[in-house]
């Protein structure tokens, strides 16, 4: 047995070696562009993983979303106050319900340090998982250059460099979408109770997906609203009366969340506050964005729900969130983790993001420059402070305004038994329903 181990572990060694020794060894015939890339883009990919996920979290940074979830659930732990948060502060809160203490309630049984880096590392793993099932959704492989190219693309962006570096838990939460999607997308009945399930806990820490439960709800999966209603009932029904002073997150908390703070907030709502304009101007904008969500979700469901069920969930679910995001009362930059399906679309060909305007919102929200000017704060202040809600905006404005123009075409060419893709595209058959 011994000899055997000794064995297989020089063969290992051999075979890195071999492996490793081949990047020098001259090149037998002339490299594709394929293997160029891959060579030239699974580096910086790596680097990139490791840079957000150990150097800048180590670092940490002044803004630290983990400290006030370790309290709660320190305080959880020894029985104490947990929903006394002073919201007249602008340092991050604990807004999580009861039953999203009940499941963060293990972080409590360590050490501060070591359960901030177990939550970062937990958050990560599932941030490369969400990546993987996102290439596989769109039928790309680990051997692909899409695999270090959307790698990259993620870990470089402001969502995932600030979920990490704050310590939020966003990552399980992009995780989770895709499960979601994944499990509806695959039509077999019992995956919609898996896809409730997942959504459901999900609900049970922050509702940021919640949007999404009407996408199941149009396509007639309804399985998945079942777990995704009763899972959070049910746990925060357990964790009632084990939380103390349960009653004073209705009384404290929910209102602070329904309401509209000024600061750290990328909803049209919050920057209107913020920068004084008035109450029928910000209205009217979400009503606007209202509107252009319901017209481009009704176009996607109409056209595309059973030729492109693919197609349809993943913009649909980028229409939604955008919406949800800017009309509601609290949004947040580094929510824009969960538009990745929406925007992994541009390698389709009949995607509606192929265009200089989408990719020019897209850069407000997911970029990380800076663009305070402190030579001319009122100008630079706006820019920065805006950029993401303007990102979003624009993004919204383009899906609605390409899928417009694409059925006011197919209506003028008399092809929209055809669908509303552009005529250069093959028309998609009706599918059967997904729940068939």
């Amino acid at each position: 047995m011994y000899g055997a181990l000794v064995t297989a572990a020089d063969s290992t060694r051999s075979g890195l070696r071999d492996w490793l020794l081949a990047a020098f060894r001259p090149l037998s015939g002339p490299p594709s562009t394929a293997t160029i890339l891959r060579s030239a883009l699974w580096p910086a990919a790596i680097l990139s993983v490791l840079h957000r996920s150990i150097v800048i979290t180590t670092n940490g940074n002044i803004t630290d979303d983990f400290k006030p979830v370790y309290r709660a659930v320190s305080n959880f732990r020894h029985g104490l106050d947990i929903y006394n948060e002073h919201f007249d502060y602008v340092d991050p809160h604990y807004l999580y319900p009861p039953g999203g203490t009940l499941l963060m309630a293990p972080f409590g049984y360590l050490p501060f340090a070591p359960s901030r880096y177990l939550f970062i590392l937990i958050n990560t793993i599932a941030i490369l998982i969400a990546w993987y099932l996102l290439l596989r959704l769109f039928d790309y492989t680990l051997s692909s250059v899409a695999a270090p190219a959307l790698l990259l693309a993620m870990f470089c962006t402001e969502t995932v460099t600030n979920t990490l570096v704050f310590t939020n838990i966003n990552g399980c939460v992009l995780l989770a979408e895709m499960l979601f999607l994944r499990w509806l997308l695959d039509g077999k009945v019992r995956h919609q109770w898996w896809a409730g399930l997942v959504i459901g806990l999900t609900l049970t820490l922050k509702p940021l997906l919640g949007p999404l439960l009407l996408l199941p709800l149009l396509n007639r999966q309804w399985r998945a609203l079942v777990p995704a209603i009763i899972v959070p009932a049910v746990i925060n029904a357990a964790a009632w009366p084990v939380v103390p002073h349960s009653k004073d997150f209705v009384t404290k908390t929910v209102p602070y969340f329904l309401g509209t703070r000024d600061y750290f907030n990328s909803s049209i709502e919050g920057n209107g506050v913020y920068f004084g304009l008035p109450t029928w101007l910000i209205v009217f904008l979400r009503l606007l964005f209202t509107v252009l969500a319901i017209g481009a979700v009704w176009l996607l469901y109409r056209y595309y729900r059973t030729r492109d069920p693919r197609f349809w969930f993943t913009t649909s679910t980028g229409v939604l969130l955008l919406w949800s995001w800017l009309v509601l009362s609290l949004s947040q930059g580094y929510y824009s983790m969960m538009l990745f399906p929406f925007l992994m679309t541009v390698v389709l060909p009949n995607s509606l993001i192929r265009n200089w305007p989408a990719w020019l919102g897209i850069y407000g929200f997911m970029t990380l420059d800076r663009w305070l000017l402190f030579n001319w704060m009122r100008w630079g202040r706006a820019l920065e402070y805006l950029k993401i809600t303007y990102g979003w905006s624009l993004l919204l404005i383009v899906t609605f305004t390409v899928l417009y123009f694409r059925y006011s075409d197919a209506k003028a060419d008399n092809r929209l038994d055809g669908g509303i893709d552009p005529a250069w595209l093959p028309a998609k058959p009706e599918r059967a329903n997904l729940e068939a």
